[in-house]
């Protein structure tokens, strides 16, 4: 059974067609990766699965309801965790500090957040002392690592990453899908967007987006 399906999405900006008519499956314990060139609609699919924008046309479905019935803040805070390309993390805040700060936004509850923080960010690679480090003292791919792990701070069904190695060397790149690799054995769905070959390649499945003619971006 799908997690998340897509049934004919359609999508237009400014009456700009961006998607038609797009129909995907996406199943837990599965790593799919978006390709498409530049202006096919690849973040504009993200930020449709995410809830952050609704479809023109179609419908999309988180188990077997449709996303439009659900509250989208609770859609977002506790079915969906996203990894955005330029991290987006509270950089006067430590590692720890900005997962546990993710967990007070969704709702989560936990006996300790601080211990879960850290736990997280230990299975992404980070030790306590990295764990404890202000996020601007961190490398590109550690900073990544954080943002992983606060995706996964409320325990989502699925994990959203744009371009989630594009500011990264190729043996970090490697490190980031292999941590990836891992959750979808722990059952979660990942769904990347990347231009690149070889991050498509490592994946489960390949959805390709094709520019649509009337979309001149």
């Amino acid at each position: 059974m799908s997690v998340l399906s897509l049934k004919n999405i359609s999508f237009s900006y400014d009456k700009t067609p961006v998607l038609q008519n797009i129909s995907y499956e996406f199943e837990k314990g599965r790593m799919y990766c978006i390709v498409g060139k530049s202006g096919a609609g690849k973040t504009t699919l993200l930020s449709l699965l995410s809830g952050l924008a609704s479809p023109t046309g179609g419908e999309i479905f988180y188990e077997d309801k449709n996303v439009a019935s659900i509250d989208k803040y609770t859609f977002r805070s506790k079915y969906i965790g996203v990894v955005f390309q330029s991290f987006n993390l509270i950089t006067k805040y430590t590692a720890v500090e900005n997962v546990v700060l993710s967990m007070d936004v969704a709702g989560y509850k936990a006996k300790n957040k601080k211990q879960r923080a850290v736990e997280l960010l230990n299975s992404v690679g980070l030790d306590e002392e990295e764990a404890n480090r202000r996020v601007l003292k961190l490398s590109g791919g550690q900073q990544q690592r954080v943002a992983i792990a606060r995706a996964l701070s409320y325990d989502p069904d699925i994990i959203l990453a744009d371009e989630p190695t594009g500011n990264l060397d190729s043996e970090t790149q490697n490190e980031i899908i292999n941590i990836f690799r891992e959750l979808t054995k722990k059952g979660k769905c990942v769904i990347l967007v990347s231009h690149s070959p070889e991050v498509a390649a490592m994946c489960d499945e390949r959805y390709e987006l094709v520019r649509l003619k009337g979309n001149k971006k």
